[in-house]
Parts: C-alpha cells; sequence; structure tokens
C-alpha cells in the first residue's frame, strides 16, 4: 500500500503512516482503541503541530492542519476521526487567540506538553449542542464548579489527559452555560464500554457518565447564556470541529478513488481489454475524481478565511455546515461509487472498501447533520421561522 502526505508543513512520517494504515483493519475487527497510533503520532509531534514553535509545535493554522487529517484519513479514518477531536480543540484555541482572546491558553498549555484533549459536550437527546446542556454545574462557591451528568461520543475515551466538561448553572436568575477542563487524575468521570458499532469504531467513543466532577475555577474557561450566539469560544469550536471533521471525509473519498484506481487497472474483460478502458468506468472514476476535488477545495478555501479572518459575518455558520454536510454526502457516494466500479470484491468484509462504506456513514451523525445544516442555511437566506 502507498500513501502520500497531501498537506504542507508538518506531515505524518511516511513509515507511520504506512503502519497506521495496517493496523487499521486490525482496530476495527477488534473493536479497539488506536493505541499504537496515538504513541507513534505523539512521538512525532503529532499532538503538538497546532502549538507556536516557541512551545516545540510546527505552528500550523486550520488550513494545514486539515490537510494533515486529510491525509490521516486516507491511512486509517477512525484514527483521525478520534485524534482531530484535540486538534478541534487546538485550532479553536488558535481562532480565539487570533481574535483577541487569552481564555484558552490552557488549551495550548496542554497541547505543548503533549497532553490529548477529548470533548464532552454531546449529551442525549440534546440537539442544541453547544446553545443549551442536559448536564448540571454547581457552584462550588469559590469560582469553581461540580458536573453531573451524562455525554455520548466522547471519542478517546481510554486515553484522553484533559476533557472539557460543559453543563448548565441554574441558580442565578439566569440559566448560564459552563465550560470548564477536567483531568483524568480529578477522577469522578466514568467510561462506559458500550462502543460497538458498524463504523469508525477504534474512536472507542464511549458513553461518559460524569458524577459531580469537580473543575476548580482556574480550570473554568467560560460562562455564556442560553441559547445561539458567536461568542468566540462558540466560533472556535464550530469552525475547527466542522471543517476538521470535513477534511477526515474528504481523505476517505481520496482513498475510495485510490481503490477504485488500483482495482481497475489490475483486471481485464474475457477479450483482454482493460477494465480501465472500459468508457463508463472511466466516467465513474472521472465523476468520483471530480466529485472529491470539489469537497476539497471547499473545504480548504474556508480553514484559509478562518486562518485568515476572513470577515465572513452571518455567513460563517451556513457555510461551515453546509461544508462539512455536502462533504459527507459526498464522501458517501463516492465510496458507494467506488464499491459499484470495483465489484464483488469490494463486498466482502475484509476488503478495505467494505471497511470505508461503513466507517463513511458515521458522518451523518456528526454535527451539524443535514437537517440541521439545511434549517442554519434556510434561516440564512429566508429568515428565521416565526
Amino acid at each position: 500500500m502507498t500513501m502520500a502526505n497531501t498537506s504542507t508543513g508538518w506531515t505524518v512520517p511516511d513509515d507511520v503512516l504506512v503502519r497506521i494504515a495496517e493496523r487499521a483493519p486490525r482496530y476495527d475487527a477488534d473493536n479497539a482503541f488506536f493505541a499504537e497510533d496515538l504513541e507513534e503520532l505523539r512521538a512525532a509531534g503529532y499532538l503538538r503541530i497546532g502549538v507556536p514553535v516557541d512551545r516545540g509545535g510546527s505552528d500550523l493554522g486550520l488550513r494545514t492542519t486539515a490537510g494533515v487529517q486529510r491525509t490521516l484519513a486516507a491511512a486509517a479514518p477512525a484514527t483521525a476521526l478520534g485524534l482531530g477531536m484535540h486538534q478541534v480543540w487546538v485550532q479553536a484555541a488558535r481562532a480565539v487567540a487570533d481574535r483577541g482572546g487569552s481564555f484558552l491558553q490552557s488549551v495550548t498549555d496542554h497541547a505543548a506538553d503533549d497532553h490529548l484533549l477529548a470533548f464532552g459536550v454531546s449529551e442525549p437527546g440534546n440537539g442544541a449542542v453547544l446553545f443549551d446542556s442536559l448536564t448540571t454545574a454547581e457552584p462550588d462557591g469559590e469560582g469553581g464548579y461540580r458536573f453531573t451528568g451524562t455525554k455520548v461520543s466522547t471519542s478517546l475515551a481510554p486515553a484522553w489527559d484533559v476533557l472539557s466538561v460543559f453543563g448548565k448553572d441554574e441558580s442565578g436568575p439566569e440559566p448560564r452555560l459552563v465550560h470548564g477542563f477536567t483531568v483524568r487524575a480529578d477522577g469522578g468521570v466514568e467510561h462506559l464500554d458500550d462502543w460497538d458499532t458498524l463504523g469508525m469504531r477504534a474512536t472507542q467513543s464511549r458513553t461518559t457518565l460524569l458524577h459531580a466532577v469537580h473543575v476548580p475555577a482556574e480550570r473554568i474557561v467560560r460562562s455564556l447564556p442560553v441559547g445561539p450566539n458567536q461568542d468566540p469560544l462558540v466560533f472556535g469550536i464550530f469552525a475547527a470541529f466542522e471543517l476538521l471533521v470535513a477534511s477526515v471525509y474528504v481523505g476517505i473519498a481520496d482513498r475510495a478513488v485510490a481503490l477504485a484506481v488500483d482495482a481497475v487497472r489490475s483486471r481485464r474483460a474475457l477479450d483482454g481489454t482493460p477494465r480501465s478502458a472500459d468508457p463508463d468506468v472511466r466516467r465513474a472514476i472521472a465523476d468520483m475524481r471530480g466529485a472529491a476535488d470539489a469537497i476539497a477545495l471547499q473545504v480548504d478555501s474556508l480553514a484559509r478565511s478562518v486562518d485568515e479572518r476572513d470577515d465572513l459575518g452571518s455567513r460563517w455558520f451556513p457555510l461551515l455546515v453546509g461544508t462539512k454536510s455536502r462533504a459527507v454526502d459526498t464522501a458517501q457516494h463516492v465510496v458507494d461509487e467506488a464499491m459499484r466500479v470495483v465489484g464483488g470484491s469490494a463486498f466482502r468484509a475484509s476488503s478495505e472498501l467494505a471497511r470505508l462504506a461503513r466507517d463513511v456513514r458515521a458522518g451523518q451523525y456528526h454535527p451539524s447533520t443535514r437537517d440541521s445544516a439545511a434549517r442554519t442555511i434556510a434561516a440564512s437566506v429566508l429568515g428565521p421561522l416565526g
């Protein structure tokens, strides 16, 4: 198998990339966390790629980090998706700092120390995501809080060093959403061994129970009103999450095209004609490549706009959710077309394309979903309902 680094700046070392690709089928089959991938990538400096050079990092912005994630996803989608949650936090901290904020400096500090960051945000039944919470945040009287609740899809559950938590403080006249960080040594965090999914199995995104987890005042980073807002924290997380998740699905599409090309080049019809000479096959491959290129360019362009602090105003959120949604839908289409072009061998459970066909379907469940994206885009052009 040959893998290619497509990003500029820091790249995954080629030998590490090959080993990551070789381990991916085993992690998937065993429903196991990608522990060896994490160990090698941490040693290679991956956790620090968005950290300033004077702190031991590579100072990559969102655009180049998205390129790294695209490359990593072509080798091992679940590894890229899981570790992408760490990079979301690092890039959110960069976005906040670029816009004059310092309240996420601790994120950069943790990444500089090779600490693995994870998200404890998603909750069962909470479609508002960052704009409301079912988790309770009880003040401790000294500026800190105790968080109690259930989180779902907590990627990196077996290995994180630092976990973001957020919940709702209803002790005052108006409810507030409180964001902070807990470290594993604090205790009070329980992960259920319940991650047994169709795809993206190696992320081990387990259900997480917060048992009055105490976050002291110095690790509380933000208190926001309930409901939609464009606070720098929300923008930083949202922009990085949507585009880094999208980049994973671009990488899946890239890999599906490469596998289809390899397959049709190596096969011949009964009359000896190469399958790659079939005009229908050529048209299908061309359409797949064109579709993958289109979403790659969208992600790259919007990530560059984040890095360059373009003033897109009210267009930011429709563009971000639309790009993520299109990337996922396009990647699924490309993988399905690759399965069709390659033929019956792709339907074997042991084939890489079959694994991609399962992994790619996870994309529809990441925020923002297709329906949520459509509502956001419609409101931006038609105005809100009511």
